[in-house]
């Protein structure tokens, strides 16, 4: 099966570092424009959908087994040490 890893970081204006590994690492959330539409009407905004203690700097897509495979291997990324790796499975054609 496969997982997606969102690699979050702190807050605080810190990175990942330049050698962590991610299958895909993004800019700040001060670069995010968040897109929504409303009665037809497209609603954009700068700044990340949400504000919090940590935001998503990248992701990982990795495959496991299962679940608790899938939490050993995000228990093991050098970003979990500093952030958070929030687990989410992917949602397969025709599930």
């Amino acid at each position: 099966m496969r997982y997606v890893f969102l690699l979050c970081a702190p807050g605080d204006g810190a990175e990942l570092a330049p050698g962590t590994p991610a299958g895909v690492r993004l800019r700040p959330a001060d670069c995010a424009t968040t897109v929504r539409t409303r009665g037809g009407e497209v609603l954009v905004s700068d700044g990340p959908f949400t504000e919090g203690p940590e935001y998503v700097a990248g992701f990982d897509l990795v495959e496991a087994a299962d679940l608790d495979e899938a939490l050993d291997l995000a228990a093991r990324h050098p970003v979990a040490a500093a952030g958070a790796v929030e687990v989410r499975p992917v949602l397969e054609h025709g599930e």
